[in-house]
């Protein structure tokens, strides 16, 4: 581009992502866990290079809130909010950086206010720290291309980098643009030392995570193909529909990308353009989640808010129309993604139909103390040899997070990560397990099961775990037996 950049819009940039971590904040102690933080806690307690499911950052990242602030919910919430704070500021440089104003900037940086981005980071999702990783990979590229700084590349190989010790999606983005690069240009960048660096930089930080699948026989290849054959169906079903729900206001992506394409000013960012339908392909045909797609969409909506405000500059009505699009638009996000509506009022509210966060975030403690209320109806001598099973991860975290106070035994789960550390001592062979199962199916997997419980909390929220049973089973073989078949990802 020829023309300099417009000055940083510091003010209505630094309000607005305030506010959102604010709003964050003032909202994260509401309802309760969700079952990923409360696996993150568990993992967090078990610090290490990676795990089978996923690298160490948001486990890290939980574990800081804990450390710094207790062991509580709010605490937990704390860094990702501030996060997602960070990103709206970089969401406003990369709209700067395309030749944005301090509309175009403060635009940029209500891409944040999406439905998706508040969830993710009110329940410390690892999609809330990768959109910050993208967008700065995106950042980055923009200031490499647009204003042909090659040495820019390698802020991007950086970013990239550490974003591979929260996710290894990041990959995903590095090769559409690779490949849009390819086809759509400029091509020379290909050639450029500078771009190589950046991947060189990019493999070496992330090193440690592959290295790490590898001497563990890629557990995550795994993950994924379980993921896939699990969800496969319905995320592509809802691959296309989301991405016009994940963002506040999808005409302004679709501006992006409208702009990339007949801006001559921004010829040389059409590869970002070209990027996103090589990603939609790329994700349809692996059955990924729909939305993996999310970073580059909000750096989209950010390079869009420039031809928006050429659009209104100087319309006063055009000027209002856009402000009441952004705030009747935000609001809603919020409450479809924040605990705005009482959890006594959930059950068959249109949030809770609409994303499945907050559901999941109902209950824990209450189901907790059922499950505490089947081992106290045990004998004690039944007691002394019992331990808690579950069939998934975040009834292993709330174990952990809330049994010691009631004095229940060791939990143990087959469930991702957690079947690394069992199994139970073979002395233990009485199992107060959670499953989502038949009585059949538990006493084939366990040994003789009994169902003593179902599952209910108070609110009446349907989720994951309203419904499933609680058993006491009699193992028929020691846990040294039976635990490589316990092993499952999802």
């Amino acid at each position: 581009m020829d023309s300099a950049r417009q000055p940083i819009a510091w003010w209505p940039v630094g309000l607005i992502a305030a506010g959102t971590t604010l709003l964050l904040l003032i909202t994260a102690n509401g309802y309760g866990y969700h079952r990923d933080e409360l696996y993150f806690r568990l993992l967090g307690q078990h610090p290490q290079w990676g795990y089978a499911d996923q690298p160490p950052f948001t486990p890290m990242l939980v574990r800081l809130g804990i450390e710094t602030f207790g062991d509580n919910l709010w605490a937990i919430r704390v860094p990702v909010a501030v996060l997602l704070g960070i990103t709206a500021i970089v969401a406003a440089a990369i709209a700067r950086e395309a030749g944005g104003g301090s509309i175009a900037q403060s635009l940029a940086a209500t891409g944040v206010l999406g439905a998706f981005p508040l969830s993710a980071a009110h329940v410390t999702a690892t999609a809330a720290t990768d959109l910050l990783v993208w967008l700065g990979v995106l950042f980055f590229a923009t200031r490499a291309l647009l204003w042909r700084r090659p040495r820019a590349w390698a802020g991007a190989g950086i970013v990239a980098g550490l974003g591979l010790w929260n996710k290894h999606l990041v990959v995903i983005l590095l090769l559409c643009l690779l490949v849009a690069l390819l086809l759509a240009g400029p091509r020379g960048e290909l050639r450029t030392r500078h771009l190589w660096i950046g991947a060189g930089l990019a493999f070496a930080i992330g090193s440690p995570n592959l290295i790490y699948q590898v001497v563990n026989g890629f557990p995550q290849a795994e993950m994924a193909a379980a993921i896939a054959e699990d969800k496969g169906g319905e995320s592509r079903v809802m691959l296309l529909p989301l991405q016009f729900a994940m963002l506040a206001l999808p005409p302004v992506w679709i501006a992006g990308m409208v702009t990339l394409v007949r801006d001559p000013r921004l010829r040389r960012l059409r590869a970002l353009a070209v990027a996103y339908p090589l990603m939609l392909v790329l994700v349809f045909v692996t059955a990924g989640q729909p939305y993996y797609t999310m970073g580059l969409l909000v750096g989209l909506y950010a390079i869009g808010a420039v031809p928006v405000e050429r659009w209104v500059t100087g319309r006063g009505g055009r000027l209002a129309l856009l402000a009441g699009a952004v705030a009747v638009t935000s609001v809603a996000a919020v409450v479809s993604a924040l605990p705005v509506i009482p959890e006594k009022d959930l059950a068959g509210s249109l949030p809770a139909a609409v994303n499945q966060t907050i559901p999941e975030q109902v209950g824990w403690r209450g189901y907790v103390w059922q499950i505490g209320g089947v081992y106290a109806d045990l004998p004690r001598t039944d007691q002394q040899r019992a331990v808690l099973f579950t069939g998934n991860y975040g009834e292993a975290g709330a174990l952990d997070r809330y049994g010691p106070s009631l004095r229940l035994p060791p939990v143990y789960s087959g469930h991702n990560e957690l079947h690394r550390y069992g199994p139970p001592p073979d002395s233990a062979t009485i199992a107060v397990a959670v499953l989502d199962a038949s009585p059949e199916r538990a006493s084939r997997m366990l040994g003789s099961c009994a169902p003593k419980a179902v599952l209910r909390n108070a609110a009446g929220v349907d989720n994951e775990e309203n419904g499933v049973r609680v058993y006491v089973c009699r193992l028929s073989e020691p846990w040294s037996v039976i635990w490589p078949r316990l092993q499952h990802y999802s």
